[in-house]
C-alpha cells in the first residue's frame, strides 16, 4: 500500500511501519518510453516537436524501428503542470539492432521522451546534437563528444528542464576518452506565462560545464556519476541550477583519485561558474545528489569509499552544505559509516566488480552486473522551517554476513586492492535516515522495508519529497527463486542464471 507521512510526524516509528506495494496489489499498466518498433510511432526530431516542419535524418529513422536497448533511465515531472512528464535514458537505438547487432548509425545519446497526458503515452526523440543531427537545432549543442549518458534531469519553477548528461569519446573516432560533463536547457517556446503544456518542450542550448582530457582509455581526467536541482523555492536563489559529479583522476595499485565539483548558473543555464572542488579532505568519492532546502541552502552528499591511499578507512556518508546559493560551501562533513553491499569477485589476481563469460569471467563462475551502495538524497522545498535532507541508501545489513565459499564477496568496498578483498556474502537493505543539515544531527538509520523475513537483496534506491510527502523506490530481488546472500543476485547453486529484479516502492 502508498501511505501518505507528514514530515511534521515523520517519526521513525511511522517510517518502519510504511508498507511496501504488496503482491496481491494490482500493477499499473506500463507505458512505453521509446517508441523503437515499426509498429509504434518513432522517434520524432524536437525541431518538428516544437515547430510542426517536418525533419528526420538517418539516427531517428534508425531508431524508429532498431528495437535497440536503453539503460540508465531518469524522469522528472513538471511543478507547473503534472500532466508534463520527461524521461531520458542512455539510448542505444542508433547503435545496436534488436538482436544485438551492430546498427551503427548512431552513438550513445540522450532520449528525450514526453507526455502531456500524465504518462499515458509519451513522444520519443533525442536531446539535439548527436552525430547525425542536421536539424537547426544541432548548432545550439555546444560539444565536442561523440557519446552522452548518465541522464539526470530537473524543473525549475517557470516551465524550463534542464538535463544532464556524462560525455565522451572524440567525434573524429580518435581514441581520446574526453570524459565531459554537460547541461541543456529546454523551455516553453511560448515563455514563462504560455501554456504549461508546452513547458520544457524546446531546446535551448547544451553546454560544456566540465571538460575532461584528451588521454585515452579513461587516463588523465574523466568526469562521471552526476547530479542536478533547481531552486524552487520563489525566495532569493529560486530558479538557480545546480550541477554537480565526480571527477576521476586514474587509478591505481592502491584505489581511485575522485573529487565532487560542483557548478552553478544564475541565469537559467545561459553560463555555468567555474568548477568548484567540494570533497577537499574526501579523496575517494562518487555518486553526488543535491538537495536544495526550503530557504534556499543547497546541500550536496556523496558517498565516501574506503581507501588505502587517502588513509580513509570507512565507507560513509558525507556531505558539504552553502548557505549564498551555491557559491560558497561548508568543508566535507561526515554523517555516518556504514558497511557496503559492494558485489565483488577476483579475475587475475585483481578485484573486479562485474562478472561475465569469456574474459569476463571471474574465479567464482558468477554472472553479474556493477553497482555498489549508492547514496541518494532529497528536501523538502516547500519545508521553510528546516534544512531537513532526506536520505536513502543500500548498504550490507549487519548480522547478515556469511562465508560465500568462493571467491565472491560484497562487504568490502570495491575500490581496495585486492588483498582486502573478503571472500563474504551479506544481504542488502534500504535505509532511510533524516538529517538536519543545518544542525549536523541526523535520525537512527531505520529499514524501509525489513528484507531479512521475505528474502532478496534491495538495491538502487531513490527518494522524492514535495509538500509534506515522500516516496522511495528500489530494486528488490525477493521473487529471484535462487536468492542466497552468499552469491550474486539471480544466481543459482547450479551456475544458471534467473531474471530476478522488480520494482517495489514506500510511501
Amino acid at each position: 500500500m502508498t501511505r501518505r507521512l507528514a514530515f511534521g510526524v515523520f517519526a521513525l516509528a511511522v517510517l518502519v511501519a510504511a508498507g511496501v506495494l504488496p503482491a496481491a496489489q494490482a500493477s499499473p499498466a506500463n507505458v512505453r518510453l521509446t517508441n523503437d518498433d515499426p509498429a509504434l510511432s518513432g522517434y520524432v526530431s524536437d525541431y518538428t516537436l516544437v515547430t510542426g516542419t517536418p525533419y528526420t535524418d538517418a539516427v531517428l529513422s534508425a531508431c524508429s524501428q532498431s528495437r535497440g536497448r536503453q539503460n540508465e533511465p531518469a524522469v522528472a515531472v513538471d511543478p507547473r503542470n503534472p500532466d508534463v512528464i520527461v524521461g531520458s535514458s542512455n539510448d542505444y537505438c542508433g547503435v545496436f539492432q534488436s538482436n544485438g547487432s551492430l546498427l551503427g548509425l548512431g552513438d550513445v545519446w540522450l532520449g528525450y521522451y514526453r507526455s502531456e497526458n500524465g504518462g499515458t503515452s509519451f513522444t520519443s526523440s533525442l536531446v539535439p546534437g548527436y552525430i547525425g543531427d542536421t536539424s537547426p537545432y544541432a548548432a545550439n549543442a555546444a560539444l565536442r563528444t561523440a557519446d552522452s549518458g548518465d541522464p539526470v534531469l530537473a524543473w525549475d519553477g517557470h516551465g524550463r528542464l534542464f538535463a544532464g548528461s556524462e560525455s565522451s569519446d572524440a567525434r573524429d573516432g580518435s581514441p581520446k576518452t574526453l570524459g565531459d560533463v554537460w547541461v541543456a536547457t529546454y523551455e516553453n517556446p511560448a515563455g514563462v506565462n504560455g501554456s504549461t503544456f508546452a513547458d520544457g518542450k524546446r531546446f535551448v542550448r547544451s553546454l560544456d560545464v566540465g571538460k575532461g582530457s584528451a588521454a585515452p582509455n579513461l587516463l588523465g581526467k574523466f568526469n562521471d556519476k552526476t547530479a542536478v536541482e533547481v531552486d524552487r523555492t520563489g525566495g532569493s536563489c529560486d530558479g538557480n541550477v545546480y550541477f554537480a559529479w565526480a571527477r576521476f583522476t586514474g587509478d591505481g595499485p592502491s584505489g581511485f583519485n575522485s573529487s565532487v565539483y560542483f557548478v552553478r548558473s544564475t541565469d537559467h543555464g545561459k553560463t555555468f561558474s567555474s568548477p568548484l572542488k567540494l570533497s577537499q579532505t574526501v579523496h575517494d568519492i562518487q555518486f553526488p545528489d543535491i538537495s536544495v532546502t526550503g530557504d534556499g541552502h543547497v546541500y550536496v552528499t556523496y558517498r565516501q569509499f574506503a581507501d588505502v591511499r587517502s588513509n580513509q578507512a570507512t565507507d560513509a556518508i558525507a556531505y558539504n552544505g552553502s548557505t549564498d546559493c551555491g557559491k560558497t560551501f561548508s568543508a566535507p562533513k561526515l554523517i555516518i559509516p556504514f558497511e557496503p553491499y559492494d558485489p565483488t569477485d577476483l579475475s587475475s589476481g585483481s578485484v573486479v566488480g562485474e562478472c561475465g563469460d569469456a574474459a569476463s569471467a571471474c574465479d567464482s563462475g558468477y554472472t553479474f552486473m556493477r553497482g555498489g551502495t549508492q547514496i541518494r538524497s532529497t528536501a523538502d522545498q516547500a519545508d521553510k522551517a528546516h534544512d531537513y535532507l532526506y536520505l536513502v541508501y543500500d548498504p550490507s545489513i549487519p548480522g547478515t554476513e556469511v562465508s560465500s565459499g568462493t571467491s565472491y564477496g560484497s562487504v568490502t568496498s570495491e575500490d581496495l586492492p585486492d588483498k582486502y578483498h573478503q571472500d563474504v556474502g551479506s544481504q542488502s537493505g534500504i535505509y532511510f535516515l533524516r538529517l538536519d543539515a543545518a544542525a549536523g544531527a541526523h535520525t537512527t538509520p531505520v529499514l524501509i522495508d525489513d528484507p531479512r523475513g521475505h528474502g532478496g537483496l534491495q538495491r538502487f534506491p531513490d527518494i522524492s519529497a514535495d509538500a509534506g510527502s515522500a516516496h522511495v523506490l528500489w530494486w528488490d530481488s525477493r521473487n529471484d527463486p535462487c536468492y542466497d546472500a552468499r552469491r550474486p543476485l539471480g544466481n543459482c547453486a547450479g551456475g544458471s542464471t534467473v531474471p530476478s529484479l522488480d520494482v517495489f516502492g514506500s510511501a
